[in-house]
């Protein structure tokens, strides 16, 4: 496990060359977060004000230290001035949350992406200057809330109501190839990709013939791309 020092002036330029990320609060969406980054082959550094956790993650980050990011000279020893991505998921604690931000801003750091677990403390971190404020409850929620209606497979928002779902094709639509089936025109959805039930997912060609067991990408408007994946 890491212990809280001054990164070498090695370990700094490493970090502004492989662009790593800085994750503060490595709670439940924390922690999903930096691990989801860490599979996809991106250096992570984690820190959290509990042990317990930190220990939980020895090995499996990049570094991950136990520290209070509310402290300034503590940040500047971790180097987080140096990355141009920071990931603050304080949710619980407000304060803690909105004193880190505050010194990320100061640093410069380029990209922050902040949690938030209401509307008010999202708009105080609006106002700060955030430009990426996250709500992974209410956001999984309307997910799923679309998902349950449904007969999507899934469903991500796009914001500016327009949607991409994942469904499979309506039995009248077999045996029509994709330019044939008319779905823009009928529908108001246009179909992204596909994947045939034995395949992996490819573009969505018009000579591709549809048939059932396919899985399609439709994105549309969020009320077409609903009212499609229940037809």
């Amino acid at each position: 496990m890491a212990r809280l020092n001054i990164f070498t002036g090695r370990e700094s330029a490493r970090i502004r060359e492989s662009d790593a990320v800085a994750v503060i609060g490595l709670g439940r969406f924390g922690q999903s977060l930096a691990l989801e980054l860490m599979a996809s082959g991106i250096d992570v550094l984690g820190i959290d004000g509990e042990q317990q956790v930190v220990q939980s993650l020895d090995g499996r980050l990049t570094y991950v230290v136990m520290a209070d990011a509310t402290q300034e000279d503590v940040l500047r020893q971790l180097s987080i001035p140096e990355f141009n991505r920071v990931v603050v998921a304080i949710g619980q604690d407000v304060g803690a949350s909105i004193l880190t931000i505050s010194l990320l801003l100061r640093f410069g750091v380029p990209q922050i992406w902040a949690e938030a677990v209401s509307e008010a403390h999202g708009t105080v971190l609006r106002q700060l200057g955030v430009q990426h404020v996250i709500f992974p409850e209410k956001d999984m929620g309307r997910r799923v809330a679309h998902l349950v209606q449904g007969s999507m497979l899934d469903y991500i928002p796009l914001g500016g109501d327009f949607a991409v779902v994942e469904t499979s094709p309506r039995q009248f639509l077999a045996g029509s190839t994709i330019h044939g089936a008319e779905v823009r025109r009928r529908y108001g959805v246009v179909i992204v990709a596909l994947r045939k039930s034995d395949g992996e997912w490819k573009f969505a060609e018009p000579d591709i013939v549809l048939e059932e067991g396919d899985e399609l990408l439709v994105a549309g408007p969020t009320g077409k791309a609903e009212a499609f994946s229940r037809l």
